[in-house]
């Protein structure tokens, strides 16, 4: 891949950056450090910045020219609350925090693709760079909605980048339709009636419940829910009794998990299944249960025109090696709120192999730095494209 010159000679500044925000992480709503360096280098470049928004994040304004279209570009910036256990020159200086999603790298191409733009200023219209806080879980997109993201900044689209280990650093996958499930959470509590592990006739045994609840579970996509549209159920917290006790029937167990869909219909529908699987066991039990579902992100589905658009930008930068049939991913993205207020697309660029086999969230993950380069011409030329265009 050919990269413009002026890209090019910005690099070595851009994997000094990646490395410094990869050595500091910090968790969602406790970017400080992050976005202070963000809002700096944007200042410097010329935009102007609006800082706090979401608590942390920062969003640079560059308007050039008199064209009428604006386009939000979103860069994440938190870390994750886990160790980092690869040896590296640049490695987490924070114990129990780490980049092992590559925020570091999407802060970083933002930045540089706002310092080009800036520069060469080869559009009409203006460009909303997106630093968002808190995208691991805790809400930050969403809280950027609420506090008044797209009144204060009004986008005609939205797009979002994030890094997948497994394809090539110059490739790049840009798909129509559904990219990411929704992620929201449910527990459950079965109350019972606690007794001596020698009598349990004496009480109500939820533990038993339990049981058949957690083997049940699976029914939900196996058998309910169409088998043409992808669901996930999945158990990830269990809490009963007393290990120090084995001989104590507990009076209450605890569960919780996850529910991912990437249909409305679906995710619906695993809400009420869920609930209407565990008041059944309850009731088969002549126990209590009680069931909270929280819908927490919606699914990023990526609009037809938006895509085209970010289709044809990755198309001039990475030519043949653009992917328009990529599988979607089960986990989730809060880019989903944004995607909710303005047409939006969501592409992955490539973060070559999965050196020991470091996925996302991986205690060895590293974004790739020889991918900061393409990352910033993909956001620049998409710029440059949308905003001649309707210039």
């Amino acid at each position: 891949m050919s990269l413009p010159e002026e890209i090019a000679q910005d690099l070595p500044f851009l994997t000094s950056l990646r490395r410094n925000l990869h050595a500091h992480p910090e968790l969602g709503f406790e970017e400080e450090r992050t976005s202070g360096i963000v809002a700096t280098l944007l200042e410097e470049a010329g935009l102007t910045v609006h800082r706090g928004l979401g608590k942390t994040g920062v969003v640079g304004t560059l308007q050039v020219g008199n064209g009428t279209r604006s386009i939000g570009l979103r860069a994440d910036m938190d870390a994750l609350a886990m160790p980092e256990k690869a040896n590296r020159p640049y490695k987490s200086t924070i114990p129990g925090k780490m980049h092992a999603c590559g925020h570091d790298g999407h802060t970083t191409m933002l930045i540089g693709a706002a310092r080009h733009l800036a520069a060469k200023r080869g559009f009409s219209g203006t460009v909303h760079f997106i630093f968002q806080p808190a995208e691991e879980g805790r809400g930050g997109a969403q809280r950027m909605v609420e506090e008044g993201l797209f009144d204060l900044f009004p986008c005609d689209a939205v797009y979002g980048l994030h890094n997948m280990p497994g394809l090539d650093i110059d490739e790049m996958a840009v798909v129509e339709g559904p990219q990411l499930a929704s992620s929201d959470t449910w527990r459950v509590t079965f109350r019972g009636i606690g007794t001596h592990g020698a009598k349990p006739h004496l009480g109500k045994d939820p533990i038993t419940a339990t049981a058949t609840f957690l083997s049940s579970l699976q029914t939900i996509v196996g058998r309910v829910v169409d088998p043409l549209q992808p669901a996930v159920v999945s158990a990830c917290s269990l809490q009963a009794g007393d290990p120090n006790a084995l001989n104590v029937i507990p009076d209450t167990v605890e569960i919780g998990g996850t529910a991912r869909a990437y249909a409305p219909e679906v995710r619906d529908q695993l809400e009420q299944e869920i609930g209407r699987l565990a008041q059944g066991t309850a009731a088969m039990y002549g126990i209590a249960a009680d069931y909270r579902f929280e819908r927490r992100i919606p699914p990023v589905v990526n609009d037809p025109d938006a895509t085209a658009r970010a289709l044809k930008a990755a198309t001039a930068v990475f030519g043949e090696k653009v992917l328009t049939r990529f599988p979607p991913s089960t986990a989730g993205d809060d880019f989903a709120f944004f995607g909710q207020n303005a047409p939006g697309c969501y592409v992955w660029l490539g973060n070559g192999p999965a050196v020991d086999g470091a996925l996302h969230h991986n205690t060895a993950y590293d974004f790739a730095d020889d991918a900061i380069g393409s990352g910033v011409a993909f956001w620049t030329t998409l710029v440059e494209q949308e905003l001649r265009e309707e210039g």
